[in-house]
């Protein structure tokens, strides 16, 4: 966190005050650079706006993974969501008038699942606003932040007298990030017939087998786990002893977790990296002349390779076990 002393923050507004060319806005490029530095990949918003969509669909309870199927109240509800779970994360401080005070200056919060459709009240003009949009469908996320003005904004009003930015004025919106990647809802993405196929059984842990044996290759989060499982010990029926790993393994495939070791043994075989939560599954074979020079890894005194499609399943090799580093 940059340590923003309240003399600073004076000091910009002074300037503010002397300088009124177009474009100059010191409170917003004091907050821009305050917001950058507490996230300068842009990971944990990406990771706010995941869990809040999956906390919105609640798969573990009602078997949900599509934004469509949510009820127009809970729809409503995802903007307060977001706008909490944001203070949560960077630990925003309350405003004064507005949602968040960020490097001591007011900022409003407005989410939109549609890209553009930012509801502005009457109480944000001539504030900042933090503009945030997710879309499970296109796997995208953007945030951005714009001072409001009354000329930028649409003139049709609703029964709140909120406004939207016109198109046009888009421009004024400074982007923190803009289409960054949103963590794959894999439910959502995968070939409908595959997903069918995981839904077929009664069993959560036949449904979690399936799971992995069809979306392979893949970053399989954990609310992911939780909506095909739907059982409270979910993460239990992964592992090994009777989970989905030793049920997997005579098929020759392997499930790789966020342990340091397991992580390796993906980038080795030229996988996704699984990420805090989350599985990449695959099948592998031992390694022979025909697989030239692709990706290998060695476990068991063996080397192994991912398996092409016709290729024979031969049981996995186990996994290493977890050290108190991983």
């Amino acid at each position: 966190m940059l340590p923003f002393e309240e003399a600073d923050i004076r000091a910009a507004l002074s300037v503010a005050a002397s300088n009124p060319a177009a474009g100059v806005d010191p409170e917003l490029d004091l907050v821009y650079d305050h917001v950058k530095a507490l996230d300068p990949t842009g990971q944990r918003f990406a990771r706010v706006f995941r869990d809040t969509i999956d906390q919105l669909l609640n798969g573990e309870v009602t078997g949900r993974y599509d934004w469509k199927t949510l009820f127009k109240t809970e729809k409503t509800h995802a903007g307060t969501l977001v706008e909490i779970n944001l203070q949560r994360e960077f630990r925003f401080a309350d405003g004064d008038a507005m949602d968040y005070q960020i490097a001591g200056v007011d900022v409003d919060c407005k989410y939109s699942q549609q890209f553009g459709g930012w509801m502005i009240p009457p109480e944000a003009m001539d504030h900042l606003c933090l503009l945030a949009w997710a879309d499970d469908y296109k796997s995208l996320w953007s945030i951005g932040l714009v001072r409001i003005r009354h000329e930028w904004l649409n003139t049709g009003n609703n029964r709140d007298l909120k406004h939207t930015i016109k198109a046009e004025h888009r421009d004024k919106i400074r982007w923190l990030w803009r289409d960054e990647p949103l963590p794959e809802n894999v439910l959502l993405h995968m070939d409908a017939a595959d997903r069918e196929a995981v839904f077929a059984s009664d069993s959560g842990q036949r449904r979690l087998n399936e799971l992995f044996r069809r979306a392979q290759k893949r970053r399989i989060g954990r609310n992911v786990v939780r909506t095909v499982a739907r059982q409270k010990d979910y993460m239990k029926r992964v592992r090994g002893n009777g989970g989905s790993r030793s049920a997997l393994r005579p098929e020759g495939i392997l499930i790789m977790g966020d342990y340091a070791s397991h992580r390796e043994i993906a980038g080795q075989l030229g996988l996704p990296l699984p990420e805090e939560g989350e599985f990449v599954s695959a099948r592998v074979v031992p390694a022979g002349p025909q697989h030239g020079d692709a990706p290998r890894v060695t476990l068991d005194g063996k080397q192994w390779v991912l398996a092409r499609s016709d290729a024979p399943a031969e049981p996995a090799p186990a996994l290493p076990s977890h050290t108190r580093q991983d």
